[in-house]
Order: structure tokens, then sequence, then C-alpha cells
């Protein structure tokens, strides 16, 4: 147990963390509540960071503060010592047994208790971590713990979703090897066998080694990396002797989130934009690796649908009657899919959410055009991320072509070029399909619409 003493839901109850990625997660947490207070704001990072004496104020009245620690956070070492002696709750996560932490890779010898404060970077680690603040939270606020393991629910089956986008969206795709300025990117390098092969410096409170320096110039200048990548609002006094002479692609990762606006859509939106600037810098090859969504126009006349049969995550046999009874939303995809079918998928759960208590009105199925890998056990473990009432559908090959073939959905297997084979894509439409309760085709959402746009459209079909 974290915390043992508890709140009253009347109250106040204040928990103040440091910096953006952990806020993000706490305020996902503590949503409807007055949420956590954040100290470094806005651009602010926390190497070489001073309190003032307001934010100072803020931690000795504060009930909870979360930290990452002193190898990242020097400026929270004495507040938080003064405020643990004051019976304050302290949480320092890099103490934590239940995350993967890993040892610095800058530590003067193997005794050294150095450690890595970048653990965030490791999608999985989030996955612990929402487990293990949630749990904090109830410890300390017991009358609000209903909400908390609420928010937990829904947190963790993103942070999920986002963990599987990351992993397979690096699957099977070629890219030189990098470099970094700065140390942040250990746990993600190890999370999705990211290539980076040379660091410059452990932070910026740490001189660049003269030697270090000389070296990693030659190796650019030979073209021996592929790309640079730096950090936002971390000073870089070296970079100009560095790159001089260099041509060479330069990636700008925020590990921070000091461009994001605070809040709990940071974490998923600093990861996605970390994850978009290393495979630009790093130039990924082969177009055929990116899925690439097939669409083509129906007309609301077309016959789409007809008699076929299945399999369903749990192992069922399932017939087109079987679906009957209530309005079906229906996605073709596979679990394998990097990015269009998450992102759908998502939609489709956070469609439903906003519909409320019209959402028992339909039901949501995920029939996979990838049969060869995603058997029932897959679709089961997959489907959960999303939505619990989302129905995976599996079969045989011919089982999939048939029903494919009456939906008018058209896939493709993708092999790259020299390519592990095993390691294949789909290319494949991406649209969602609305049915009626008897098995009549409605319309069909294109890929890319938003949420709010299609709990509209619903709205337009379902009953008053």
């Amino acid at each position: 147990m974290l915390f043992c003493q508890s709140i009253l839901a009347d109250d106040p109850f204040r928990v103040v963390t440091t910096i953006k990625p952990v806020h993000s997660i706490l305020a996902g947490l503590m949503a409807g509540t007055d949420g956590p207070d954040l100290l470094l704001e806005d651009d602010a990072i926390p190497f070489g960071y001073a309190l003032n004496e307001q934010q100072k104020l803020r931690i000795a009245t504060a009930n909870v503060i979360v930290w990452v620690g002193p190898e990242l956070e020097k400026f929270m070492i004495e507040p938080v010592r003064s405020a643990s002696d004051k019976g304050i709750q302290v949480l320092t996560l890099l103490d934590n047994p239940e995350l993967k932490i890993l040892p610095s890779r800058w530590a003067k010898s193997e005794a050294s208790a150095d450690r890595d404060p970048f653990f965030w970077m490791d999608s999985r680690n989030t996955l612990i971590l929402v487990d293990e603040l949630a749990r904090a939270l109830t410890d300390a606020d017991v009358a609000r713990a209903h909400l908390y393991k609420r928010n937990r629910d829904k947190l963790l089956a993103r942070v999920a979703e986002l963990d599987r986008r990351l992993e397979y969206g690096y699957r099977g795709l070629k890219s030189g090897v990098g470099m970094a300025y700065f140390d942040t990117l250990q746990y993600f390098e190890q999370a999705y066998a990211l290539k980076i092969r040379g660091v410059m410096a452990q932070s910026p409170e740490q001189p660049v080694d003269a030697s270090q320096l000389l070296m990693s110039h030659v190796k650019l200048k030979e073209g021996y990396y592929a790309c640079l990548l730096t950090e936002r609002e971390m000073s870089m006094p070296e970079f100009s002797l560095l790159t001089e002479g260099v041509d060479i692609n330069i990636g700008v990762l925020d590990s921070f989130g000091t461009t994001i606006a605070a809040g709990p859509e940071l974490y998923f939106d600093l990861m996605q934009q970390n994850t978009d600037t290393i495979k630009n810098c790093l130039q990924y090859s082969g177009t055929a690796s990116e899925p690439r969504e097939i669409d083509d126009e129906l007309p609301l006349t077309a016959k789409v649908g007809g008699k076929f049969m299945l399999i369903d995550h749990n192992g069922k046999l399932v017939t087109e009657k079987d679906m009957l009874g209530k309005f079906q939303l229906i996605y073709f995809g596979y679990t394998f899919c990097p990015d269009i079918c998450p992102t759908s998928l998502q939609v489709m759960s956070l469609a439903l959410d906003m519909l409320g208590e019209k959402a028992a009105l339909i039901k949501p199925y995920f029939i996979t055009v990838d049969p060869a890998r995603d058997n029932a056990k897959v679709m089961k473990n997959y489907v959960k991320y999303f939505n619990q009432d989302l129905v995976g559908l599996t079969g045989t090959t011919t089982m999939v072509e048939r029903v494919a073939r009456q939906f008018k959905v058209r896939y493709e297997k993708v092999i790259e070029e020299g390519g592990d084979p095993d390691l294949y894509i789909m290319d494949h439409s991406a649209s969602v399909f609305l049915m009626a309760p008897d098995g009549e085709f409605i319309t069909k959402f294109a890929h890319g619409i938003s949420a709010k746009q299609m709990v509209e459209s619903l709205q337009a079909y379902l009953p008053k």
C-alpha cells in the first residue's frame, strides 16, 4: 500500500507533480476531480530548474507529491525531504519496484545507483504506472475510489492500444542507424528495437567529453549515422561543432511534451509525436511498409451482406442470423495493423461511449482480413483493448474471403522486398459499415471520421 491516510469526499485533495508526462497520466486518472497540480508548466524542463516561492508553498500544502526522482529533478530533493518530514505523502517513481527501471548508461561503476529516469518512454511502463498511481490515489482518497477505478480502466485500454500500435508500427520496417544528442531513448530503444548506436551526452547538466565530440563528428561526417535526434528545450552548446560540414537528417524530440498542452491527452500526443519524428528522421525504407487504405465508393443501393459463417473470439460459430436484432457496426482489419485499424476501432468505441444508453441498440464487430495470424485467441486479446462489447470474428481463409466479398471489402497481402515474410502487412478497405437490425445495409463511414461525427450520423438512424 503506497498511502495509508484517506481524505473525506468533501475535503480538498491536492496532488502535486513535477513534469508533464506524469501529470498527464494523473490527469486521466483524476478526471472528474480538481485534477493534479503541475509544477513545470509550458516549455519548462527539469534540468537546471529552480522552484519559486509560490511553487514551494504548493508543495508544502499538498496531500500527495509525485515526482520521478533525484536523477531527474534535483530541485525537488530538499522540498521532498521537508514535505516527508511534515507527514506529506511522497511517491518517488524511480523507487517503485513494479516499474522496469533501467540503470543509467553513464554510471561510473556497476555499483553506482544512478538510474535512467525516462521510464515513460516505454508505454509498457506506463501501463504499470497507471495501475500504481490508481492504487495510490485510491488508498489516499478512499471516498473517490470508484472514480479512480473507472478512469483507470479507460486509461489502461488507451495505453494498451498505444503500446500495440507502437510495437507493430516498427515491425518489419528497415531503417538506418541513429544517433541521439541526449540519452533519453534507452527505454524506447529496448521496447521497440530502435537502432540508436551513439549518444553524445547524458543531459544538459553534464558537459560533453571532447574525445566523444570528436569521434561522433567523424562518424557523422563518414555517414555512419542516418539521423541525429535532439531534444527540444535542451541546450546544445557543442551542436555546431558536432554537425560542422555534415549533411544529415535531424529530428527534434519532445520527451517532456514542452510544445503540447498539459492534460490527459499529452502523453498520447507526446509518444505519437516522438514516434513520427524518429520515423521521419531515420527515413524508413519501402513505401509498402506503411499500411495503405483501399477504399471504393459504395452506393447506398449496393447489395451488401449475405450468408456467411465465422468464428467469434470465444471460439463460437457465428452466422449472419446471429447478428440480427441490433444495429451492427462492422469493421474489417487485422490485429498487426499499426495505425489505421486501432484508430478506427478507437473511433467506434468512443462513439458508442458518447451515445450513452442508446449504445445498447448497437453491436460492434471486428472481422479480420488476416486469419492466418488472427485466430480466436489473438482476437480475444485484441478486442478487449477497445470496447467490452466488441466482438472479434475470424475463420478459415475461405470463410473470410466469402464475407469480404459480400461486403465489397478489398484487401491485399504485402511483403516488403527482401523483408521477413512473416512480417507482412495487409492493405485493406478501412470503412465502418452500419447494418440495420434486419441485416440490411444502411451506410458506411469513411476512415478519418471523428467519433463526434459518427455519433451525429448514427443518431439519424437510431430510434428517438
